[in-house]
């Protein structure tokens, strides 16, 4: 019985604060303005004009200033990856030249050669063209005999 009665204290004390105080009552009152005739003031079409204006220069400033921003932002992205990749030619065009440096070696020449099973000319298989003899004068082709040395 006790948990009744503090269930119907708790509910009496819900109702009391409901009803504490004045209620609001709100009646409907109909206007009727079909008699009004706005009245317009040009000196306050005048100054929403100029503040239409004003405000349409300041949105134009505000926008300019925005996409010089952000087009700043974007070429700073392009010169740092521009960056990049020059520095990554740069280490590419050194390894290059390594490389070159280490096929123009005529010692690795020779032990690739010899390792490919390659033999040294024999005199008489090496033809060396002269430059100096006939300088600006045209050369013919001809064919002559080349003797080939079988490697076994």
């Amino acid at each position: 019985m006790s948990a009744v009665a503090m269930q119907t204290a708790v509910d009496s004390s819900r109702r009391k604060s409901c009803w504490l105080g004045t209620p609001e009552i709100y009646f409907r009152k109909t206007i009727d303005n079909s008699r009004l005739v706005k009245v317009e003031d040009p000196r306050r079409a005048r100054e929403m004009k100029y503040f239409a204006f004003a405000m349409c220069c300041l949105f134009l400033l505000v926008m300019g200033y925005g996409l010089q921003h952000f087009r700043a932002i974007e070429y700073g992205y392009k010169i740092e990856s521009l960056r990049s990749q020059r520095d990554s030619l740069q280490e590419m065009n050194q390894v290059l030249r390594l490389e070159e440096a280490s096929l123009r070696d005529p010692g690795q020449i020779d032990w690739k050669a010899r390792r490919l099973g390659l033999q040294p000319p024999l005199p008489g298989q090496v033809l060396r063209m002269d430059a100096s003899s006939d300088v600006g004068m045209p050369v013919m082709a001809r064919v002559t005999p080349v003797a080939v040395a079988s490697a076994r």
